[in-house]
């Protein structure tokens, strides 16, 4: 299957990113290539694009979409938490600006043997970087009860976490849940009859938290904001895409650290603690899709848009 994705806000991004010809810019999360192949498309001789994905696939497909401007893109299999180290790999100190667009990708979702999707019956797994050990089974079948719960409640926002979490255990005592098949059936049995009938698919969220707890996305994110602003140029810009509150809301906390870091009494008369603002936030509000994108591409409608500015 070839790596299909569709880009999200890829207009909106390219626009706030303010490409200039001669830049150098970073896709930190190359996905399908979509957001890299429009920056190129801006560049000049003297421009650089480098691009960053911890899905091999995603790095391969991207070479092939962005086959005309080799000779101005450096492409590399990594974490985006390791931005600053593979930046400077390529031979770059800083750099003009920064995408970051995060979660899972259309491929991703729609590769069953992925076992991202609860759409689609398939070996237990998530994890983006197929080379990493831990995966989803090893979450599900490993993880203790009070874990598990956590886990649902806290990157899932499930109401019925600890109930599901109990199912879970229940049932893999029975035999190891091996397919996201199973794990669906688990997760219905646990939600009560009127709450499945409402809402979004009564898996979802529990694949998200489990999803998050796999490829560690959250614990990821802050150090990645932080050390991608710090290669940041004066006026360079960073590019957040987000696909859930949890995500949106460590974005925007960690922008207003950066641009508002002074740890000063409120009531102090003068600043003392010597911390300066790194940033200016420009999108006080996320920038959403329209409603074209999102009849287009209906995984869009969750998608937001945070841009800061590197002072």
């Amino acid at each position: 299957m070839g790596f299909e994705h569709r880009t999200v806000l890829l207009d909106e991004t390219v626009e706030y990113l303010r490409v200039r010809p001669n830049g150098i810019y970073v896709d930190a999360t190359l996905g399908g290539g979509g957001h890299s192949l429009e920056i190129v498309k801006r560049l000049g001789s003297g421009g650089r694009l480098i691009g960053i994905d911890r899905d091999q696939n995603a790095v391969r497909a991207a070479g092939k979409r962005l086959e005309a401007y080799l000779d101005r893109t450096a492409l590399m299999h990594g974490n985006f938490r390791d931005i600053a180290a593979l930046v400077r790999s390529c031979g770059e100190k800083a750099v003009d600006g920064i995408v970051m667009d995060l979660g899972v990708s259309s491929h991703q979702l729609d590769e069953g043997e992925r076992g991202f999707s609860y759409m689609q019956d398939a070996p237990l797994d998530m994890r983006m970087d197929r080379g990493q050990e831990l995966n989803a089974l090893e979450v599900v079948n490993g993880y203790d009860e009070e874990r598990l719960a956590s886990i649902i409640a806290g990157y899932g926002e499930e109401r019925w976490a600890k109930r599901i979490a109990t199912f879970i255990v229940q049932e893999r005592k029975r035999a190891p849940i091996e397919t996201t098949g199973k794990l669906v059936e688990v997760i219905k049995a646990a939600i009560p009859a009127g709450a499945r009938r409402k809402g979004p698919h009564p898996a979802k969220r529990t694949f998200q938290a489990l999803r998050i707890e796999v490829n560690d996305e959250l614990g990821i994110l802050e150090r990645a904001i932080r050390d991608g602003i710090g290669l940041l140029k004066e006026g360079g810009r960073i590019c957040v895409i987000t696909f859930h509150s949890l995500e949106d809301r460590k974005v925007k906390q960690t922008f207003r650290q950066l641009e508002n870091p002074c740890t000063c009494p409120p009531r102090a008369p003068v600043c003392v603690c010597g911390k300066e603002p790194m940033v200016r936030t420009i999108t006080r509000k996320p920038i959403v899709p329209t409603e074209k994108e999102i009849v287009q591409n209906p995984r869009s409608r969750s998608a937001g848009l945070r841009v800061a500015e590197k002072l």
